[in-house]
């Protein structure tokens, strides 16, 4: 836990000109992509997938059989969040940025997977069931999933906004001295 405390009061490395308008191209490419046309940022969301599809495994062996479905969710969402501590931790702030932003979009992807919950036009890898039928199911709110998911991609565009927000706050501070 002291690393953690330690870290927090460690200053940023503040972004380069060259990768503050890298990451900014970069959030403006996800949030493009995962928003219109397809919805599908190829790179991205090709990784994603894979994450997705081995977090069933990983994480209903961790936690058990009928966490199984949670794990896709969970294992895409799990790479970002790692890379985003560890660059936390080095307090690289265009890196931390830049996990940030993978983590939206991988929001985004998760919303659109979960607005097919009931209609179910999505191709499945496989096959098999759709997660978040099975989860909303569960939970009894197959019906909210429009709602959930809309609720879910605010929150990513707000991710995205803020973290620049912050990156660019971040290399201000360095032309100040504030660090």
């Amino acid at each position: 836990m002291n690393v953690f405390l330690e870290r927090a009061e460690t200053p940023w490395i503040p972004p380069t000109n060259l990768q503050l308008i890298g990451t900014f191209c970069f959030a403006a490419y996800c949030a493009y992509f995962a928003n219109f046309g397809q919805q599908w940022v190829h790179l991205l969301d090709s990784a994603n997938l894979m994450f997705h599809e081995a977090g069933h495994p990983i994480y209903g062996l961790l936690f058990g059989q009928g966490f199984m479905v949670y794990g896709g969710t969970l294992g895409q969402l799990t790479f970002p969040i790692v890379g985003a501590v560890a660059f936390w931790l080095r307090r690289e702030a265009n890196s931390f940025s830049f996990m940030l932003i993978w983590l939206c979009e991988n929001l985004w992807n998760i919303a659109r997977y979960l607005a097919d919950a009931r209609i179910q036009v999505l191709p499945l890898v496989g096959g098999g069931e759709h997660d978040w039928t099975e989860i909303l199911s569960h939970w009894g709110v197959l019906t909210r999933e429009l709602s959930i998911a809309h609720s879910i991609r605010v929150f990513a565009w707000i991710g995205v906004v803020v973290t620049l927000a912050w990156l660019l706050q971040t290399k201000q501070s360095q032309s100040t001295g504030q660090l």
